[in-house]
């Protein structure tokens, strides 16, 4: 056990908007901010949270406004943690929607990339989805993690 043992929590409800994308990147960010994160942790964590958040505006809800994404962070002791829920659509197979260029939208800019860049960029993912009811992702991100913590 560290010495100091951050422990925090915020809950962010926006609309489902693309402009609310760069929103919910900048402030997890700045939430993140609290334990010192390298830029390159910072870096990290914007991208990971702007697939997430462009999943649900673009796939969970088809761009409709009217619709309400929501963000919750929290921090445990080093552990960054980002869950991104939208109540849209849902997935019938999030294996397969995990996979490299696996995208429902053919032909558009969509590179199908957005699970396997929320992989590579954060320390854990999870996706949980119901079809007809929606998707929630959670991602964790240590910071500091070489050595920080003796």
């Amino acid at each position: 056990m560290g010495v100091n043992m951050i422990q925090n929590h915020m809950e962010l409800t926006f609309d489902s908007i693309s402009q609310n994308e760069s929103f919910a990147r900048a402030v997890a960010a700045a939430f993140a901010t609290q334990l010192n994160p390298t830029l390159a942790e910072l870096s990290d964590i914007r991208t990971a949270i702007s697939e997430a958040v462009t999943n649900a505006i673009v796939h969970g809800y088809s761009n409709n406004p009217a619709k309400k994404v929501y963000m919750s962070c929290e921090i445990q002791g080093n552990v960054f943690e980002a869950t991104v829920i939208d109540e849209g659509k849902g997935m019938e197979n999030v294996s397969l929607a995990m996979q490299p260029f696996y995208t429902t939208m053919p032909g558009t800019e969509r590179s199908g990339m957005g699970f396997s860049v929320m992989e590579a960029f954060m320390d854990g993912l999870v996706v949980e989805s119901t079809p007809g009811r929606g998707t929630k992702v959670v991602m964790t991100k240590r910071i500091g993690s070489v050595g920080d913590d003796e």
